[in-house]
């Protein structure tokens, strides 16, 4: 169909993925929604205003990103915005305890997953005409300040900032701007434990404040707006009372 606008979003069975599929379908996209549970992408399907693909995805294994881009390329022809969101953590620990497995997990999924989905984006995004498009980043607050216990994600969510900027300077001549989104503390099934307390680096224990996750989707909504020759590099989204600002 002409003058359609195509997205996806990784990570979209639930919590921020989903609030970013529900905002950018009120904008009129066609929602490519791909996460590692189909059930969960069909139920989001369901909720989107307008026509999804449900495309069950790994962002860890390469053949399985690369399986998702074919089937976008071949269902609709063109990409005109990626959002980068799948990501995983695990429970904090002493940096000095953590399994090597649990690193080359998050790693895997966190980074190196957002790498792949980025470049096959790009590979589409500089050949299709109207040429260009959007990549939106999911960085974090830990891709400034990082928890306790939390080395792999903290890790990932830096080398996603570098990966951001280092995008957005080589993509400049094919029309595709990239920016990253810094969320802290939405609400989602994911973070309920923060509402009952939370490790602190002084070591006490304390609930932390959430917002409503549909505000970050139209956070994503409002960056995906913006024409091509004007980008929001980073953005914070965070809940206001949060202990992130000053000393907490």
């Amino acid at each position: 169909m002409a003058g359609q606008k195509i997205a996806l979003v990784t990570g979209a069975g639930s919590g921020i993925g989903r609030a970013a599929a529900l905002a950018l379908s009120r904008d009129g996209y066609t929602i490519v929604l791909a996460g590692r549970r189909a059930d969960k992408l069909e139920a989001v399907a369901h909720e989107v205003d307008g026509a999804t693909l449900v495309v069950p995805t790994d962002v860890s294994d390469p053949a399985s990103i690369r399986a998702l881009f074919a089937k976008i390329k071949d269902a609709f022809g063109r990409l005109d915005l990626l959002f980068n969101n799948a990501g995983i953590s695990m429970r904090g620990m002493p940096i000095e305890e953590i399994p090597l497995e649990n690193w080359l997990s998050i790693v895997a999924t966190n980074l190196t997953g957002l790498f792949l989905c980025t470049q096959e984006a790009i590979k589409i995004m500089k050949a299709q005409n109207p040429r260009g498009g959007r990549i939106i980043n999911n960085g974090s607050i830990s891709a400034h300040t990082p928890r306790p216990g939390t080395a792999p994600y903290t890790a990932t969510k830096h080398a996603v900032s570098g990966l951001t900027k280092q995008t957005a300077l080589d993509c400049r001549a094919y029309d595709i701007c990239c920016g990253q989104i810094d969320i802290g503390n939405a609400a989602t099934p994911l973070t309920e434990k923060m509402a009952v307390g939370m490790l602190q680096p002084d070591g006490h224990t304390m609930p932390e404040a959430r917002m409503n996750a549909d505000d970050v989707g139209r956070a994503i909504s409002y960056m995906a707006s913006l024409p091509l020759d004007t980008n929001v590099l980073f953005m914070t989204v965070m809940a206001n009372k949060m202990p992130f600002v000053g000393r907490g």
